[in-house]
């Protein structure tokens, strides 16, 4: 199971190398004995479509598209600017921060595994084992040991001499579960300045008896000051690149 993944990632991540193998034809046509053709879809053609049905699954648990779609949607609720930036858009940015992290891990895959594997050096299940490499030490240099000290009790595992000894799925498992609590670590820190500006606005209003005024449409403007002021967008995003490069 953990294999599939693995080559499905591989898949994804260099579906361009698939398409560009010279000698390998997309779809083969074969003279049939009544004198028709027959058409037959490569391998290659299926199992990227394959890829592409679970990506997103891929992309959610092995990489680290969780953690910063995390922070700034809580970013956008601790700024009170309701839907703004969009959904699509935190996810647009999500997606090209996730591929400037894990391209140093992408690019290992393709010298290591997917490069050998397509000029026939290695077979698929070396190339897989090679594949697996980079993610492992990605995931691994995120977790918590105590994370993953749980799903082994909780999945009854046996102790394991080192990290290469792992079940694929309690690495997995244990990485999100980190990944969850780190995002929400990093979104409370950012909470604090706006939750300040909320508390100073509103006993402002209150001492000046404008009841009637809600806060919001006092605070939000602060706050929106405040951000461009510190340059925010540039100090999230280096935050959060940085947080996957600190071991």
């Amino acid at each position: 199971m953990s294999r599939g993944l693995v080559l499905l990632l591989v898949l994804s991540a260099f579906a361009s190398e698939l398409w560009a193998a010279p000698g390998i034809p997309a779809m083969s046509v074969t003279a049939n004995g009544q004198g028709g053709q027959d058409y037959s879809v490569t391998i290659q053609i299926l199992a990227l479509m394959t890829a592409l049905t679970v990506l997103p699954s891929i992309l959610l648990s092995m990489t680290s598209f969780v953690r910063i779609v995390i922070v700034l949607s809580l970013l956008r609720q601790a700024m009170g600017t309701g839907q703004t930036p969009g959904n699509q858009v935190l996810i647009g940015i999500a997606l090209l921060l996730t591929l400037f992290i894990m391209l140093p891990v992408f690019e290992r895959i393709n010298i290591d595994a997917v490069q050998p594997y397509m000029q026939e050096r290695i077979t698929a299940p070396v190339a897989l084992e090679k594949a697996a490499v980079p993610i492992r030490e990605f995931m691994l240099r995120q977790t918590r040991d105590a994370d993953i000290d749980m799903f082994l009790r909780i999945s009854n595992g046996k102790d394991v001499d080192g990290p290469e000894q792992l079940p694929f799925t309690v690495l997995v498992s244990a990485y999100v579960t980190s990944e969850l609590k780190t995002a929400f670590q990093i979104s409370f820190m950012l909470f604090l300045p706006f939750l300040i500006i909320d508390l100073v606005v509103a006993s402002v209003l209150m001492s000046m008896g404008m009841m009637m005024l809600s806060p919001v449409m006092v605070s939000l403007p602060c706050k929106l000051m405040l951000f461009v002021l510190v340059d925010g967008w540039s100090l999230i995003m280096e935050t959060l690149a940085a947080s996957f490069y600190v071991t």
